[in-house]
């Protein structure tokens, strides 16, 4: 049964003639019965409405470098607070958070928090930032936008990690409220989309278009490559082809490294090579910033100037060891401006993750 305590009323949904109820947050339209829960668990009816079962509850909260998300372009070095709740709206057979995201549990949700009490934590612990992030906010985004709302009232920005799988209208309610979003574009076909993910390549497509065209929301992406699934040359030439026509050069890429997990225990970690390989395809496609990830790569990891070639930003997995760059975003070689927001130095996070309870920031 839903924690009366957690459990808060939505607005994206409407009847059926049938009796049943519709969640209209995600493509997925679940139609739902009095009790049942949509695919993504934490969504549910409730009398004759849709309801968030899990608003102020979290799966545990870190202090973590920006660069995990991974976000290089905003605010680099900086740290952020980041959390999640339970479930997911999709269906990922290599998800590598599965223990939150495919959690069936309300036991998963260890900490609780208002968002007046998550901004005050963000604020005290000196983080520039606090990340949605280990599930996706598309399914908790009432308790997502409450808290980047009091976020914005301490001056601390809201990243969204995300699949990217939403609706327009919640969509646009959500990322009104959203400074920065690390967008997972699993693959570029609709069989993978289909079959790997449950889900569909054009609607994330659509919220990239929406992203980069619609908002001044700072957008990079992230595509986890799978040996034999989704790291082939053609894809990738497609992918990157499609990113620089659509959403412009400047958008960042990270081609990040999978490991054997979930249902996907029988497919091989992915070699470095095939990193070297996708950054190599973007950037002689047009995209000014590729990167490598889940791998110590120092040249896959390191910002370079566009016009002229100087290394930027230069990172030792989540440590930045050199900074060229003004605070007004522009190479301190030749003057070009970068693509991105950031200070005139990096942040001061320590380049690990830090795991806190948030017991101790709420008021008595």
């Amino acid at each position: 049964m839903p924690d009366p305590a957690a459990t808060v009323p939505t607005k994206h949904w409407h009847a059926l003639p049938d009796g049943r109820v519709q969640c209209d947050v995600c493509p997925r339209a679940c139609k739902l019965r009095e009790g049942q829960r949509g695919v993504c668990f934490v969504r549910a009816r409730e009398g004759d409405e849709v309801v968030l079962t899990t608003y102020g509850r979290s799966s545990g909260f870190c202090v973590d470098p920006i660069e995990k998300k991974p976000l290089n372009h905003f605010l680099p070095g900086s740290s952020v607070l980041s959390f999640g709740t339970a479930g997911c709206n999709l269906a990922c057979r290599f998800c590598q958070n599965w223990d939150i995201s495919k959690s069936k549990e309300i036991d998963t949700l260890a900490d609780a928090a208002s968002p007046e009490t998550i901004a005050r934590a963000a604020e005290e612990l000196g983080c520039r930032s606090v990340a949605f992030t280990y599930n996706d906010p598309t399914i908790f985004m009432e308790y997502a936008i409450d808290t980047a709302d009091a976020c914005r009232e301490r001056g601390i920005a809201s990243v969204a990690v995300t699949a990217g799988y939403i609706c327009d209208a919640p969509r646009r309610e959500l990322y009104a409220h959203i400074h920065a979003a690390n967008v997972d574009l699993k693959g570029f076909t609709d069989d993978f989309y289909r079959h790997v993910c449950g889900a569909n390549l054009a609607d994330v497509l659509g919220t990239l278009e929406y992203l980069v065209g619609e908002t001044a929301v700072w957008v990079e992406t992230t595509t986890l490559l799978i040996p034999g699934k989704n790291d082939s040359v053609e894809e990738l030439d497609a992918m990157t082809k499609w990113v620089v026509e659509h959403l412009g050069r400047d958008v960042p890429m990270h081609f990040t490294a999978f490991h054997p997990d979930y249902r996907m225990l029988d497919v091989p970690a992915t070699p470095l090579e095939t990193l070297v390989t996708a950054r190599e395809i973007a950037l002689n496609n047009g995209v000014r910033h590729a990167y490598t990830g889940n791998v110590h790569d120092s040249r896959g990891s390191t910002t370079y100037c566009p016009d002229c070639a100087a290394p930027l930003v230069e990172r030792n997995r989540y440590v930045i060891d050199r900074y060229e760059l003004t605070e007004a975003g522009r190479c301190s070689t030749c003057g070009a401006r970068i693509a991105g927001h950031f200070d005139a130095g990096p942040g001061c996070g320590h380049g690990r993750r830090q795991p806190v309870r948030l017991a101790h920031y709420r008021k008595a």
